[in-house]
């Protein structure tokens, strides 16, 4: 896909609405270094350093197009628990005004 292209494809999708519906979840990411690897498996052993989170599946399709300043709605389904808690953070901070429905 040519520049061109890409640009007109962005400029044309800041003119609508777009409605993402899907599964939300939350990204988990574990930071570390590996020095050694497990006697029990072959599977390194991570000493954790920091941990973080991203909005994952439809909600992260919703938030790039925020980022992209395209008009988005976000309609899933959550739990009531701190990761949906998390995750409804991370998608304010993003700009993700009315993100998702607690079940």
């Amino acid at each position: 896909m040519t520049r061109k292209r890409v640009r007109q494809l962005l400029t044309e999708a800041a003119t609508r609405r777009i409605l993402v519906v899907g599964d939300v979840m939350l990204d988990q990411f574990l930071w570390g270094s590996v020095a050694r690897i497990s006697p029990e498996a072959p599977v390194p052993v991570v000493d954790l350093e920091r941990e973080s989170f991203m909005p994952g599946g439809a909600a992260n399709v919703a938030r790039n197009l925020t980022a992209l300043e395209v008009s988005t709605e976000l309609f899933g389904v959550t739990g009531r628990d701190h990761a949906a808690r998390e995750l409804r953070g991370l998608l304010r901070v993003a700009g993700q005004r009315r993100a998702v429905h607690h079940r």
